[in-house]
């Protein structure tokens, strides 16, 4: 903490020692002053990880846990190779807890416009330079990395080199009913990508897109980040919702409020029926003021 400058025959201010008074622990009232204080639930900056339950939460940076031994994700290199990467951030072999270590682990979901499938896009790509794209900006060159979208061909190889979206670059996230909050990832042949291990080397995992049916190897988990959820975010916006000042209220209903009138019109706010409840309200204002 940087102090302020001292110089000599200055006076030195005294420090006044606060005392906790029974005014302090009281509870402030509804006409009290309050500080707004961030919300420790918020979710806009959680970067924590939790496993898509429906189709529609897969969003933003995601993982695809695979159910081999030890578990795995897919993942992809530089050159867009497509290759099974074990995980090291897992509690006791839960695919419901694995986290990414690697950013070559680590996919970005998008829908793809017009349909209901989803498009997964590497961390790697390929630097252009912005002449190429007839870009410039303030006569400096910049250069633009085009990311490489995950690809299944009609052999059933996956691969990540493409940098434009075609059916080959669309999939289909299908819950699998027997377990939970499972997906498995249908191709735009309709095929599943499965999982294949060898026997003699379980470490050995290749992952492919050619199974016909759904299938134990063909169930993953998806785990994604917590503020991409959807319901998580539509859970902050309605808390958002919930917090008004009783001034707010006040100005709505066009006249001071009791602390009665203020918790119940908060509770409205919560539990939906807001406007009825304000122009209840409004009229025992008028009633109580013809009353007088």
């Amino acid at each position: 903490m940087v102090k302020p400058l001292a110089f000599k025959g200055d006076k030195k201010s005294k420090k006044r020692k606060h005392t906790t008074t029974h005014q302090d622990n009281e509870e402030p009232t509804s006409t009290a002053l309050t500080t707004t204080q961030p919300d420790p639930t918020s979710t806009e900056e959680d970067d924590s990880w939790v496993t898509a339950e429906a189709p529609t939460d897969v969003t933003g940076p995601i993982i695809f846990a695979l159910p081999s031994s030890p578990p795995t994700c897919i993942a992809c290199d530089a050159n867009g190779k497509v290759f099974a990467s074990e995980l090291e951030n897992i509690v006791e072999g839960d695919l419901a807890t694995s986290e990414p270590h690697d950013v070559r682990q680590v996919w970005v979901a998008n829908k793809v416009a017009g349909t209901e499938s989803i498009s997964f896009k590497g961390h790697h790509g390929r630097l252009v330079s912005p002449f190429s794209l007839s870009m410039a900006l303030n006569e400096k060159m910049l250069r633009l990395s085009v990311r490489r979208y995950l690809s299944c061909d009609k052999f059933g190889i996956l691969s990540a080199t493409r940098e434009a979206i075609s059916p080959e670059e669309s999939f289909l996230c299908i819950p699998v009913p027997s377990t939970p909050g499972t997906f498995s990832i249908q191709t735009a042949r309709e095929k599943f990508i499965t999982i294949t291990s060898d026997s003699s080397n379980p470490r050995s995992t290749e992952i492919r897109g050619d199974a016909e049916t759904i299938s134990f190897n063909t169930t993953f988990r998806i785990r994604m980040q917590a503020r991409f959820k959807p319901r998580l975010k539509a859970s902050k916006e309605s808390r958002a919702r919930e917090k008004i000042s009783k001034k707010e209220l006040e100005d709505v209903v066009g006249r001071r409020l009791e602390d009665e009138e203020v918790r119940r019109l908060k509770r409205a706010r919560r539990e939906g029926d807001y406007h009825e409840v304000i122009l209840d309200v409004r009229v025992k204002g008028k009633h109580d003021k013809f009353a007088s």
